[in-house]
């Protein structure tokens, strides 16, 4: 009987290790093919270039080919939308900023649900927005030229990109000083710095990335950078605290995002390839070099994407939606 007994044992024992085996190598064997990450803007765009940063450190963790594929138009909805209606099987996800997951929502009619339609993988970069503006005005300080701008109002003129960050960083910063200038819409920031660099307006506000290298060669002039601390790619620029204006942050954050529904383990293995790539000491030299601060470890997490998503758009969406502000 005690035979018997053990003998029926050891069958429900292999029986369930047999159960057990095939989950653990399906688990093991994602991913067996390449994941491709959609950005939603051009090529060399800011973003797209951090894709292919971390994109090239995350293979290793995850030994497959991270491939890029840029999705572009309407304000980077395409490339978003790519991401939402893509399978759930961890194969294709998508990176995105604040234009795209912040802004977008509050200035476009979305077929797809922000908060609701994507699996949160982890908070990548910030890059800080820089007030910038032509040789040409007067001001050479922060001090200056809002004292500038308050005595001339609606005569200056801010160059955006059309509705987007910069468009919402304009709006920010005349809420918060109490003047007005005039927006000038460009189909791209590109376009609006070679008129900011000819003279034709007055002001922009774009990413570090983006304006240091023509602050550097003396084309512009930098006044201060939209972040608490100084860029360590940059730290002759003072902080908008340091330069008079405390409370005048704006940084344009990415994360990624795979699609809803997306297996947990899945989203964990990401995170983890995530995590690695911004660890990487190659990784995090270039991410500065173009003034890109890596968010702290205990916020790359999906929870912290998630959490910080939400309070984004908690945040500004009124404030966009006070403006009137929308897509075309």
């Amino acid at each position: 009987m005690k035979r018997s007994r053990r003998a029926f044992l050891d069958l429900v024992t292999a029986s369930a290790a047999l159960l057990v085996v095939p989950c653990i190598a399906n688990a093991q064997a994602y991913p067996t093919r390449p994941i491709t990450i959609v950005v939603p803007f051009p090529p060399s765009a800011p973003l797209d270039t951090l894709a292919r940063i971390i994109g090239e450190r995350m293979r290793g963790a995850l030994a497959q080919p991270v491939l890029i594929e840029n999705v572009t138009g309407a304000g980077g909805t395409l490339g978003v939308g790519r991401v939402a209606r893509a399978a759930s099987n961890g194969y294709t996800i998508g990176i995105g900023n604040f234009s795209t997951h912040v802004v977008n929502g509050a200035t476009y009619t979305l077929q797809y649900d922000l908060l609701k339609d994507f699996e949160p993988i982890g908070l990548l970069a910030r890059n800080p927005q820089v007030i910038i503006s032509k040789n040409a005005v007067p001001a050479k300080n922060l001090n200056e030229l809002i004292a500038w701008l308050k005595a001339n109002p609606d005569k200056a003129s801010q160059g955006t990109g059309g509705v987007g960050v910069s468009h919402v960083t304009g709006i920010f910063f005349q809420k918060e000083i109490g003047t007005r200038f005039q927006f000038v819409p460009y189909r791209g920031l590109p376009l609006a710095m070679q008129d900011l660099i000819a003279g034709q307006i007055d002001l922009m506000f774009d990413q570090s990335s983006n304006a240091l290298p023509y602050v550097r060669a003396g084309k512009i002039r930098a006044y201060a950078v939209m972040a608490r601390t100084r860029l360590a790619s940059a730290p002759e620029i003072p902080t908008v605290a340091k330069a008079g204006a405390p409370g005048l942050h704006m940084s344009v954050w990415s994360g990624l995002w795979a699609p809803k529904g997306t297996p947990k383990d899945m989203i964990a293995r990401l995170n983890a390839a995530v995590v690695d790539a911004l660890a990487d000491p190659t990784a995090r030299s270039q991410l500065a070099d173009l003034g890109q601060e890596i968010f702290p470890r205990d916020q790359q997490t999906p929870e912290a994407l998630r959490d910080f998503h939400k309070a984004e758009i908690e945040k500004w969406w009124p404030i966009i939606q006070a403006a009137n502000i929308r897509g075309e």
